[in-house]
């Protein structure tokens, strides 16, 4: 078995997949506060609660864009499995992430991964787009090269400033309300937000296919997804677990293989 990890500003995803098949996940909230000791205590009951044990584990893969949590994990991954995790950045994903990025060490961890499995799921071109804390944008090209994309604020990163800055306004479930023309303060905040992020991604998105010259397959992944992508002109599919994907092939490229 293999315990990959997607460590994300707001939430933390554990999935545990068994060959290629993942068998188990969970989403967390993140705490960047959190020690070793406490990521292990946080860990292990969701792993019991599967019947898994440490022992079952043969190898753990980690992508982590807090910088002050990824050595916290890995001591905590080491700790629990006597093993060192596989840390994903460009350059641990070798021949598996080729791209022309001027800087490849500063690409984030989950936009390396996201990157990788979409071109293994999906082909080349492919285009994912990561709704999280922030709505990253990925863009693989015909060559199979990543080559850069767009990263802006999320869902509930835009909702969060809103909310903290009109002080009439209170937070609200963010769900389509049917219609672009609120009939409430409710209504219009969500059209508002909820469209508003839709068309920001198609607007986005075409830009990147007039950019490209064609179009492409484009991959909506992240917590927020499901939400979004309904609402899409051009989202052609949702892979929540594309991140943890990723991991594994990467994993998996380099020898280890994720055991059964």
């Amino acid at each position: 078995m293999l315990l990959a990890i997607d460590v994300g500003n707001t939430q933390t995803v554990v999935g545990v997949y068994e060959g290629e098949v993942l068998a188990h996940m969970w989403r967390v909230a993140t705490n960047k506060s959190h020690t070793s000791d406490e990521l292990r205590v946080k860990v292990l009951p969701l792993l019991d609660s599967e019947g898994i044990v440490p022992d079952d584990l043969q190898g753990a893969a980690l992508a982590s864009v807090v910088p002050q949590l990824t050595q916290a994990w890995c001591a905590a991954l080491h700790r629990m499995l006597g093993i060192d995790a596989l840390v994903c950045t460009a350059a641990s994903a070798g021949e598996l992430f080729p791209t022309t990025y001027a800087n490849p060490g500063e690409i984030g961890a989950d936009r390396v991964a996201d990157a990788v499995a979409a071109r293994s799921l999906y082909g080349a071109p492919v285009v994912v787009v990561d709704f999280g804390t922030a709505t990253n944008i990925e863009v693989v090209d015909r060559e199979g090269r990543f080559i850069g994309g767009v990263i802006a604020p999320g869902v509930d990163t835009s909702a969060a400033a809103l909310f903290s800055r009109a002080t009439r306004l209170a937070a609200i479930d963010l769900v389509d309300p049917h219609t672009a023309i609120g009939g409430s303060t409710e209504q219009a905040i969500q059209a508002g937000i909820v469209y508003g992020e839709a068309d920001r991604v198609d607007g986005l998105v075409r830009r990147i296919f007039a950019q490209l010259g064609y179009e492409a397959p484009v991959v909506a992944t992240g917590g927020l997804a499901p939400r979004v992508a309904e609402l899409s002109q051009t989202i052609t599919a949702t892979n929540p677990e594309l991140t943890l994907e990723g991991l594994r092939l990467i994993h998996e490229a380099q020898g280890k293989g994720t055991g059964v």
